[in-house]
């Protein structure tokens, strides 16, 4: 399936990253509509795409929150997390890797559930773990993993859904279907990732020892 997003000059994929999950989106209606899906014939997906767009805009024009944030945690730090359930642990993969990628701060991203079992011994004071709600099965199970680490000493940066949205939260996303939510989340933690680098004084668009295209196993 063709994206159709134009160009991407930079190293560091960024909007073929949101194509890619608008296309799934539309092919995964069209499989449900195909299996006959009532779930998937009734899904308004038009409408929730141009939701998509208009909270994107909206994140974009609020940039200058991010690059403070950017600045207070995350410029000076060598290693960094982030956490999330169902949708958004696939989301705080993206974000790991686009931080360490253009940035070169040590960042892994792991399901939250996970944290227990040995990530959370590597949590020091200082060290930032950037969380994302939007799963309403389990943002109170999030909002407890987030407590675990603040115990230890970890700078929280939040990336929450409205619904979800409580006083002290960093970043809240404008409302969304939660299965198109990855379009809106994707956003802050690509521009954390961007003012990372560019306030470090690095190259965003060519970070080192790194290609647009591998040609070699």
């Amino acid at each position: 399936m063709l994206l159709e997003a134009g160009p991407e000059i930079a190293v560091a994929s960024t909007k073929a990253y949101t194509a890619q999950i608008a296309v799934q989106a539309v092919l995964a209606k069209a499989l449900g509509e195909a299996l006959n899906n009532q779930d998937a014939k009734d899904w308004n997906l038009k409408h929730d795409l141009a939701i998509a767009a208009e909270g994107m805009q909206q994140l974009v024009d609020s940039k200058e929150s991010l690059k403070e944030i950017a600045d207070k945690y995350l410029i000076k730090s060598r290693n960094a997390f982030y956490i999330g359930r169902g949708i958004d642990y696939a989301v705080a993969l993206e974000g790991a890797l686009k931080l360490k990628e253009v940035s070169y701060i040590q960042t892994e991203g792991f399901a939250a559930a996970e944290l227990k079992h040995g990530t959370i011994s590597l949590i020091e004071k200082g060290t930032p773990v950037i969380a994302l709600i939007n799963d309403p099965a389990t943002a109170d199970l999030t909002r407890g993993n987030i407590q675990e680490v603040v115990s230890r000493g970890a700078n929280i940066i939040t990336i929450v859904g409205k619904d979800f949205a409580k006083e002290g939260d960093d970043i809240v996303l404008p409302e969304i279907n939660y299965y198109m939510s990855a379009l809106l989340t994707v956003v802050p933690a690509q521009l954390l990732a961007y003012y990372a680098s560019k306030d470090k004084g690095l190259d965003v668009d060519k970070p080192r020892n790194l290609a647009k295209s591998v040609t070699v196993e």
